[in-house]
């Protein structure tokens, strides 16, 4: 099946949320090269669709395998969120099945005394969150703090660390990892 080249760089520039103005400014062409090649009125040349879709940017492989059929979920009610922890830590992980995800954004919960266990916990990628609600001790290699709602952390997971609930409330945090660990 030949791909419909108009078509499906009408759908992309739609999807990132370009006019054609716009991307014909980031590409450096004119808008009305971009309305040709969406009509389908012109054929551009490999080097031409290259310096359109480095406006968005998107590499060639990027554009002619990007299945545009089946577009992934964006948003999620809070009953579809995988939880991943135990009664004491409920790790909510957001886009569970989503495939190749870059990174993981999770609501993560913290019943008064829990923590992520006597080990601490290391593994490749960044870390940040923000405390949302109740106290959290927080400790990264050998410096400990405890976060309150507002505060927040960022930090290279390979240092070994670990969360520890140290209200008597439960605690809320927002956080994301990449690359996902969960």
């Amino acid at each position: 099946m030949t791909l419909d080249v108009g078509a499906h760089l009408r759908a992309v520039r739609t999807m990132y949320g370009l006019s054609q103005r716009e991307l014909a400014k980031r590409a450096g062409v004119t808008n009305g090269l971009i309305s040709l090649i969406e009509q389908n009125r012109v054929s551009p040349s490999v080097s031409s669709l290259k310096k359109v879709l480095d406006g968005i940017p998107m590499s060639l492989a990027e554009f002619f395998t990007l299945d545009l059929s089946t577009s992934p979920q964006v948003f999620y009610k809070g009953d579809e969120l995988t939880d991943l922890g135990d009664r004491s830590v409920s790790l909510r992980l957001v886009a569970a099945r989503r495939p190749n995800r870059a990174m993981s954004v999770m609501h993560e919960r913290y019943a008064p005394g829990a923590d992520t266990g006597a080990d601490m916990l290391r593994h490749e990628g960044e870390e940040g969150g923000v405390v949302v609600r109740g106290r959290i001790e927080l400790t990264v290699g050998g410096e400990t703090r405890v976060l309150g709602p507002g505060d927040a952390y960022y930090f290279t997971s390979a240092i070994p660390h670990r969360f520890r609930n140290v209200g008597h409330e439960p605690c809320e945090i927002i956080s994301a990892s990449t690359p996902p660990t969960f």
